[in-house]
């Protein structure tokens, strides 16, 4: 008995649930991270154009090469570790750096990145950041660092899981053009836990930050929703009383329906991938199970108070002008109907007056036909008396008295003749 057969994704499917592992990192330690995405439509963009960037990249320093189709690859990048992943979107580049710089964020740490392949990216910086790993000192020390190394006005820092390490970073852009975070684990945190950690505080900044495109789209729209808002609601107004130009006024309204049509079909695939992205952002911060360090503001709060607002108006903009859209039909099928039923009344009262002058016709036709009967009977009855005088005189018989007889006769035979024709043609 011949096995059952698998089928031909089993073993590609269940492989892609480990084929993005955390990486294992020690204290101390940093991570410089690097977000490439297309300026205009990233999700169909040449993804050989990333994958022959990451193979220069590797070249320079003679580091292994993915499979062939491969949208992830972890691996060594000269003395250090090299994650890359491709997605929908944009690429990631993550160099692990064993020890940390004398100076904190040291803008120098970046030349893992060469200059020259940097410019060469297919695509611009949606994001950089640096993380910097250190043992967990006491809390005075971590106070004076966070203190030295950003902005206290924006400041996030927290306790997380279970205590086993504590993460900061105020989500602005240095002088060097990159995002600062800082991370202090305890001695006994494991090396995976610490990956993990610095792995979702990369993810949780790239993502809010591909969410924030949806703010910037939203933006961009709103004013001219509200052009298309004032010039639909003026169509509206002018339907509640006499339409003058009906035709006109539902081609305006189709119009503005096709306009929020294609408004629609183009932010359709951003407003839904910032929702994902935003999703994403809120379950990686959950995921690390925040604690309060000495009445700071966690991650959660953060995002709840700078990041949440922003989100709430692109799904505030996706709503109008959904709702914007589905007024336009509206008004255009209830303008549609009005115009039917006007044109119905027209019909109608055309088809009356086609029934009056068909009812005209058919008297005309009557008194026609009543004519036609005196004047054929007028000619029937000359040709019987032309033709039947020369036997009237030996029958004695007067011309008068002739035509007197046959003038009965010859009008009912014609008129008998008329209506059979007649009969016959209904």
């Amino acid at each position: 008995m011949s096995p059952i057969q698998d089928h031909p994704l089993r073993y590609e499917l269940a492989n892609e649930l480990h084929a993005r592992p955390f990486p294992s990192l020690e204290a101390p330690c940093h991570a410089v991270y690097l977000a490439i995405k297309q300026p205009h439509d990233a999700a169909s963009r040449d993804r050989d154009a990333d994958r022959a960037h990451l193979l220069a990249l590797l070249d320079r320093f003679g580091g292994p090469h993915p499979k062939p189709g491969a949208t992830h690859h972890f691996g060594q990048l000269g003395q250090h570790q090299l994650k890359w992943e491709q997605h929908t979107e944009f690429v990631t580049y993550t160099v692990f750096v064993n020890g940390v710089a004398e100076r904190p964020f040291d803008k120098a740490s970046y030349t893992v990145f060469p200059e020259d392949w940097l410019a060469d990216a297919p695509g611009v910086r949606i994001t950089s950041a640096f993380i910097r790993v250190e043992p967990m000192p006491d809390d005075d020390e971590i106070r004076r660092k966070l203190d030295d190394w950003f902005v206290p006005e924006s400041l996030a820092v927290s306790r997380v899981l279970d205590d086993t390490a504590a993460m900061a970073g105020d989500f602005r852009i240095d002088a060097g053009g990159h995002m600062r975070f800082a991370v202090f684990v305890r001695p006994d945190t494991g090396p995976r836990r610490v990956g993990r950690i610095v792995q979702r505080i990369c993810e949780i900044e790239t993502y809010k930050t591909m969410s924030m495109l949806g703010l910037s789209r939203a933006r961009t729209l709103t004013p001219k929703m509200g052009q298309l808002d004032s010039q639909l609601n003026t169509l509206m107004e002018d339907m509640t009383g006499t339409v003058s130009q009906p035709d006109a006024t539902l081609k305006a309204l189709l119009e503005i329906s096709a306009e929020l049509e294609s408004l629609l079909a183009k932010t359709a695939f951003r407003f839904g991938a910032t929702g994902a992205y935003e999703a994403i952002v809120n379950q990686r911060i959950g995921v690390m199970r925040e604690e309060r360090f000495e009445g700071r503001q966690t991650f959660a709060e953060f995002m709840m108070r700078r990041f949440d607002p922003a989100m709430r108006t692109v799904k505030s903009t996706e709503d109008r002008l959904k709702a914007m859209s589905e007024r336009a039909i509206r008004a255009g099928e209830l303008l549609r109907t009005r115009v039917d039923v006007e044109r119905s009344a027209q019909n109608q009262q055309l088809l009356a007056s086609m029934d009056q002058r068909a009812d005209l016709q058919l008297r005309l036709q009557k008194t026609v036909e009543g004519l036609s009967t005196v004047a054929i009977s007028y000619y029937a009855l000359n040709l019987v008396i032309y033709a039947a005088g020369p036997f009237a005189e030996p029958l004695g018989l007067s011309k008068g008295l002739l035509t007197a007889i046959a003038t009965p006769l010859v009008v009912l035979l014609v008129w008998g003749m008329v209506r059979r024709i007649r009969r016959k043609m209904e």
